[in-house]
């Protein structure tokens, strides 16, 4: 009845003003029903005891004092697919062309690190899939990246590529990376997100058993640890792990019996701290972004159809600038450029089509 009563008292132009805000301040465009945006607000306005929706619209006109009010309303409005490897033909493309053009140009330039920009990361999958496949393309960059060649006692076995090629990559075989790969190549690997609890579960890098469904047992083992509950690792606990990711603080059960050593058989697993080295998050409002480098690769993955048109055109611009001269955008195959001004070149590898910025890129977009 309360729910009802608070509901009811949600006027529409309230409701107006407040995706007009949520499209100015994120460029997110909120398609739900008013119904369902009111049911949404009265429960967060409850939650956070503001007493009425005009105290919380008065807040987030004013959210430059106060940023943090936005993302925690939005958690729960915007829908979210995440998934390990959801987009194969994005990551087969970075594995087997996109990382070894670039490990080839950085060798001729000389040393200089690897870095990849997760834009809209999600609960940290698609961060945690690109680095895995990094880690694959290099350990694999002499012999063929993206399948090893001489079959595995895992895999099928047949060096043809085409079981890599469905895990966005990942050979059955591959092995876990250090944070320096090949003549010194260092990785950096960042994933950003709008929403808190987003970047506190990627931060966390636990995850359920059944969200990694489909992936080959060996590539399970090589980045992942099982563990006997979904708890929170503290840093100190997380520096006890050895080079395989084990410690006794999380690999037991409860009666200090051995976790196993096959994490398939786990309810939730951990990523190995060698993995996850190479990435950080943090959270980031991608329409008013802070300037955290140039990256070699930005994936920006689902996020476009969330904006408007014209916030998109900007974010389009945004992330031209942040790209390396010959850096290169991975988008959705669903969604295309909306910016035909910029300066990008479409290039197509076994069926998905990315997007490059020329070496020599137009100086009214930046070096």
């Amino acid at each position: 009845m309360h729910k009802l009563i608070a509901t009811s008292t949600i006027l529409e132009h309230e409701l107006s003003e407040l995706r007009l805000l949520v499209e100015r301040q994120t460029g997110i465009v909120l398609d739900c029903p008013n119904s369902a945006l009111a049911a949404h607000v009265a429960d967060y306005v409850d939650a956070q005891g503001l007493g009425s929706s005009s105290t919380l619209l008065e807040r987030l006109r004013s959210s430059e004092q106060d940023p943090s009010g936005l993302p925690l309303l939005l958690d729960g409005l915007v829908n979210v697919n995440t998934g390990f490897f959801r987009h194969p033909g994005a990551l087969n493309a970075l594995t087997r062309q996109v990382v070894p053009q670039l490990c080839a140009r950085k060798s001729a330039d000389g040393p200089s690190p690897l870095r990849i920009w997760s834009a809209g990361c999600g609960s940290g999958e698609e961060t945690y899939s690109i680095a895995m496949a990094v880690c694959d393309a290099l350990s694999h960059n002499g012999s063929g990246a993206g399948s090893n060649g001489s079959g595995s006692n895992n895999g099928s076995g047949n060096g043809n590529g085409k079981s890599a090629a469905r895990n966005g990559g990942i050979a059955d075989s591959a092995p876990v990376a250090s944070a320096n790969l090949g003549a010194g190549l260092s990785i950096h690997i960042v994933g950003s997100d709008l929403l808190p609890r987003n970047v506190e579960t990627a931060d966390r890098g636990v995850y359920r058993q059944s969200a990694l469904d489909g992936l080959p047992p060996a590539t399970i083992r090589n980045y992942f640890s099982k563990i006997s509950s979904p708890v929170v690792v503290p840093d100190e606990v997380y520096d006890e792990f050895d080079d395989e990711g084990r410690s006794p603080a999380v690999s037991q059960g409860k009666n200090g019996a051995s976790a196993g050593t096959n994490p398939a058989n786990a309810a939730h697993l951990l990523v190995k701290p060698r993995l996850r080295s190479l990435v950080t998050f943090n959270c980031m409002n991608l329409a008013r972004p802070g300037y955290i480098g140039r990256f070699d690769c930005i994936f920006c993955m689902d996020v476009l159809p969330h904006f408007s048109r014209a916030q998109r055109i900007a974010l389009l611009e945004r992330l031209h600038l942040y790209l390396e001269p010959g850096g290169y955008l991975f988008l959705s195959q669903t969604e295309k450029l909306s910016a035909p001004n910029l300066n990008f070149r479409s290039e197509t590898f076994d069926g998905y089509t990315f997007h490059r910025k020329p070496l020599a890129a137009s100086a009214a977009y930046g070096r």
